[in-house]
């Protein structure tokens, strides 16, 4: 769904702003629309304000205004600032990461903040991330504020030989090709009694999997480096000079539990640039 609009998580807090910033700058490279949502989750709570008086109910109908003018005006300056582009904008209803993952299903790329208020509060070192990332229908980039992305930079991509590495290796290779800076492909493992003997072993299975790459983009300059140790610790190094990073939804050997284990939560936690986390359709 590589025309499909790219689906921005946006709130106003400034995490959602350099998402959205993020989004623009991607949506300039490959021409694809983008959709501002932010995710309006009701509080319906009762409150009594004195004898006589209707207990009132917030967020009303002005909360619910307020919301829609945020979005259109932040749709609208987008806009402006990049003529190029379809910017649009929506407000949803109902909790944050079931109707991010729903409207997901249409979209190319969805875009978060690593965290912010509203709808979006937490975002990060709670559960929407997590959750959003796992179920989500396409790939999930998640930019923080403060993370910037090296300027022309590699695409650093971990591969396991699984098949959702493999997913995202392919996603890697052609955000690499687009952006026209290199592919680093990392494969974490971890150093068994016969030392570096399964080396080469290794780096031949990468390769193989790189190759169907190779032919597409003839001039991406690709490296492949085979790293002993935390698979965690390979990619967060790995993105201080990287413009982006990314992992599959799971994997086996060195990148088993990539998403739903402690791996991908540190990666997108500590990573100096923003991640992406591709799982399958």
């Amino acid at each position: 769904m590589r025309d499909a609009e790219i689906l921005v998580g946006y709130d106003g807090s400034t995490d959602a702003s350099v998402a959205l910033d993020w989004a623009l700058d991607e949506a300039e490279r490959s021409g694809q629309p983008v959709r501002l949502a932010y995710v309006f989750e009701w509080l319906t709570v009762a409150s009594w304000v004195g004898p006589g008086v209707a207990p009132g109910i917030w967020p009303d109908d002005t909360a619910r205004r307020q919301v829609e003018e945020l979005v259109r005006d932040a749709a609208a300056q987008a806009g402006a600032a990049h003529p190029g582009l379809t910017v649009t904008g929506e407000v949803y209803d109902g909790p944050p990461a079931l109707i991010l993952q729903e409207r997901s299903a249409e979209a190319g790329l969805l875009v978060l903040g690593s965290r912010g208020h509203g709808g979006f509060g937490g975002l990060l070192a709670g559960s929407t991330a997590v959750a959003v990332a796992a179920h989500a229908h396409c790939p999930v980039v998640v930019v923080r504020d403060g993370a910037g992305s090296a300027p022309g930079g590699p695409v650093a991509v971990g591969v396991d030989g699984s098949e959702p590495s493999l997913v995202a290796l392919g996603f890697a290779a052609e955000r690499a090709a687009q952006r026209r800076v290199p592919l680093r492909v990392l494969h974490a493992w971890t150093q068994g009694p016969g030392g570096a003997a399964g080396v080469p072993d290794e780096r031949a299975a990468v390769e193989q999997a790189l190759e169907p790459w190779r032919r597409t983009f003839p001039e991406l300059a690709v490296t492949v480096d085979l790293v002993a140790g935390s698979p965690a610790a390979t990619l967060v190094d790995a993105s201080q000079q990287a413009a982006l990073v990314v992992v599959g939804s799971r994997g086996r050997g060195g990148l088993a539990g990539m998403l739903l284990g402690s791996v991908s939560q540190q990666v997108i936690q500590h990573a100096h640039c923003p991640v992406a986390v591709v799982r399958e359709r």
